[in-house]
């Protein structure tokens, strides 16, 4: 049986980790390659780093924030946000992220997703999406969850998948933040629908959300950021009670 994944996220603004509810209210949580450190070396199994503020201008920025994070772990790394060509994925990727998330590009432009998964492989390219329940009807968000489309979360992750993708990284923008446990109930029909896998994000609060995004919403990751950030959950801890009640981590 395949592990479950623990990934925490490091939202970055300026060079600096950040973390919001909502989307909103974003408040400094430290420095992303000190804390890369600390995650790589208390068991998280990836990381994630989404460039939240992200601009053509400051794709070199990014990229040298890659490469310094690439020099202090040995997990698996993630980077997104302001990803929108062949070369910025080019450049990541020689900077040494092993994966890239694409999100925004990837709706407006959804023959992105094809470009980069039949070039780098559908390993490396993870598609996020932000989604909001309105009146019982998953729709997917852009630009940090601010504009909404007239895309359906379920049809749109079934197209990404055909198109290439190698995972999908869903947000409940109403979990996100709320520490109130992650959407499982969509994630658990996500999971029906696709055959890649699926990171829960938005929600973690306790050890218990993490067993039940596994347990009920059958999500092979789960990303988190503020239990993580300010030490409410150490990973370490978390992964011996998730093996306690049977759910395969590596420890």
């Amino acid at each position: 049986m395949l592990t479950k994944r623990i990934i925490p996220c490091l939202d970055i603004k300026n060079g600096r980790t950040v973390k919001g509810v909502n989307f909103i209210n974003l408040r400094d949580a430290g420095d992303p390659v000190e804390l890369a450190k600390i995650y790589s070396q208390n068991g998280a199994d990836e990381l994630v780093f989404l460039d939240i503020s992200a601009t053509e201008e400051r794709r070199k920025t990014l990229a040298k924030l890659v490469l310094d994070v690439a020099a202090a772990i040995n997990i698996p790394f993630t980077v997104g946000g302001g990803i929108s060509t062949v070369e910025d994925v080019d450049v990541l990727l020689q900077n040494g992220a092993d994966k890239v998330s694409i999100n925004s590009s990837a709706v407006k432009n959804p023959q992105l997703i094809n470009d980069l998964s039949s070039k780098f492989g559908s390993q490396c390219i993870v598609v996020a999406i932000d989604a909001k329940n309105i009146e019982g009807e998953w729709v997917v968000h852009l630009v940090g969850g601010k504009v909404p489309t007239a895309l359906n979360l379920f049809d749109w992750a079934v197209e990404v998948e055909k198109r290439g993708a190698g995972e999908i990284l869903f947000t409940s923008m109403d979990n996100d933040g709320t520490k109130d446990g992650f959407a499982n109930e969509a994630l658990a029909k996500l999971t029906e629908l696709i055959n890649i896998p699926v990171i829960a994000s938005g929600g973690a609060g306790t050890i218990q959300h993490f067993t039940d995004t596994f347990i009920t919403g059958k999500s092979d990751a789960a990303l988190a950021a503020s239990v993580f950030h300010f030490k409410e959950i150490e990973i370490s801890e978390l992964k011996k009670e998730l093996q306690k009640q049977g759910i395969p981590v590596r420890i």
